[in-house]
């Protein structure tokens, strides 16, 4: 079980996702109460251990100012959050190895994502960081063969539900396991992924086996 903590805007939140066992740590670049700067971002993912994977979120932006923000904050990940076609995926995805294409559920462009430039897909709430749950019963309209991330709404009291019946491939979070915003919760953090990954059908691999490669950019 893939687990993301997202909405990090600082050092101390981004090294506590990782202590307790986050697979991914997300930096949103889009508008937003979380939004960050590249440069701080650089200087905490400089200080992350290689396997963790780094990501930074956009929406609805250029393709060439996606890749160059992204280098500039040393983020091994993107994830389009916004209407980007899939040649802006493909466009993308020629410089950045992992892209995560994010969509509402529901969205009709949903069923067309088997033929995008990456397996990675995300499906979240119709508005993204409201805290909102969806009917999970829509994630049946992603194609075969992606690999689902499964968002909007969760949190250490319903992650486990939500996995049990939806069982994506991975959970993202940001609002369910904050104090106040853009600042999480260390506990509910924990709990978070200590929940996610004990309902997840496959059991998790061992502390000294990785689940996930992120180490080669």
């Amino acid at each position: 079980m893939f687990v993301k903590i997202c909405g990090v805007t600082n050092e101390d939140d981004a090294l506590l996702a990782v202590a307790m066992g986050a697979d991914a740590v997300g930096f949103i670049f889009a508008p937003s109460p979380r939004q960050v700067a590249p440069q701080p971002v650089y200087d905490i993912t400089r200080r992350l251990p290689p396997e963790i994977l780094t990501v930074g979120v956009f929406r609805d932006e250029h393709p060439r100012r996606v890749v160059e923000l992204a280098h500039r904050a040393g983020v091994k990940a993107v994830q389009l959050h916004g209407n980007e076609t899939h040649e802006v995926v493909a466009e993308v995805a020629t410089s950045i190895k992992w892209v995560i294409k994010a969509y509402p559920a529901g969205s009709p462009k949903v069923a067309e994502a088997g033929s995008l430039a990456t397996d990675l897909i995300l499906l979240d709430a119709e508005a993204p960081g409201s805290g909102h749950l969806f009917d999970w019963s829509l994630v049946g309209e992603v194609p075969e063969g992606m690999r689902l991330i499964l968002a909007g709404g969760l949190d250490p009291d319903n992650v486990a539900d939500a996995v049990r019946t939806v069982e994506p491939w991975g959970v993202d979070v940001a609002t369910g396991v904050e104090r106040s915003p853009g600042r999480k919760d260390a506990m509910k953090v924990k709990r978070f992924i200590e929940r996610a990954r004990a309902a997840a059908p496959d059991p998790y691999l061992g502390d000294d086996e990785l689940p996930y490669d992120w180490s080669d950019e």
